[in-house]
């Protein structure tokens, strides 16, 4: 089914467009993105992947949806299809992949540290409680969303010391910054929890299983 405000046959014939058949390589996408992590996750998937700047005002955005009340979940999917819609506007037809992660705990919504003084914050604050990660993720084409979609992960910390803090970032050094709530849970961010919940890929960043099936449905990658 086309998503709301496409006429069926308009996407049909855009599905026709990028029709693939088994045994030939998978179309290429663009990530409008420069996260390494997404765009290895798509690497290893068999995806071949353009990363593009997305070129978003993404804190001002941020603001603005807070200010107007918006809650964490629809934060991410908001940024996560500007950045797809953006982009997909500077690539004719070329399917653009969008997405945006955003921490909630009990309310308060956390960014990337801007430095390691606020990382070490950053882990004062969710250490020995439990925090929610919604990560958004979009697919655009020629300035129109076609597909959206969100999971979340719990994540529990420990309540781990002072000492282990300075020890961390220490290890860390500027990767720390790279990442909402100062951790990468495929490194030494491991050592961080008690308890986690959630799908791995939407941990990290994109919810890769779902976008691999819309994908593979309207014929992106082979079946």
């Amino acid at each position: 089914m086309a998503p709301a405000g496409i006429p069926e046959v308009i996407m049909n014939e855009r599905e026709k467009a990028f029709q693939i058949h088994a045994g030939e390589r998978p179309r290429p996408v663009v990530l409008a993105s420069v996260s390494e992590i997404r765009a290895e996750m798509l690497h290893r998937a068999g995806l071949e992947v353009e990363v593009v700047r997305p070129g978003v005002d993404e804190e001002e955005i941020k603001a603005a949806l807070l200010n107007e009340g918006a809650r964490p979940n629809e934060i991410a999917e908001t940024l996560a299809e500007t950045k797809a819609v953006r982009v997909s506007l500077r690539r004719d037809q070329t399917l653009v992949i969008g997405a945006d992660q955003v921490l909630d705990c009990d309310g308060d919504v956390y960014d990337k540290p801007g430095d390691r003084g606020q990382a070490a914050a950053h882990l004062r604050q969710l250490r020995g409680r439990r925090h929610r990660l919604n990560s958004a993720v979009c697919v655009a084409l020629d300035g129109t969303a076609l597909w959206r979609h969100i999971d979340r992960a719990e994540m529990t910390m420990r309540d781990f010391s002072d000492d282990f803090i300075e020890h961390y970032l220490d290890s860390l050094g500027a990767v720390a910054l790279t990442s909402v709530g100062a951790y990468q849970l495929e490194g030494l961010g491991a050592q961080l929890f008690d308890h986690v919940e959630g799908d791995y890929f939407t941990i990290l960043g994109l919810p890769l299983l779902p976008l691999l099936a819309f994908l593979r449905g309207h014929g992106i990658v082979a079946a």
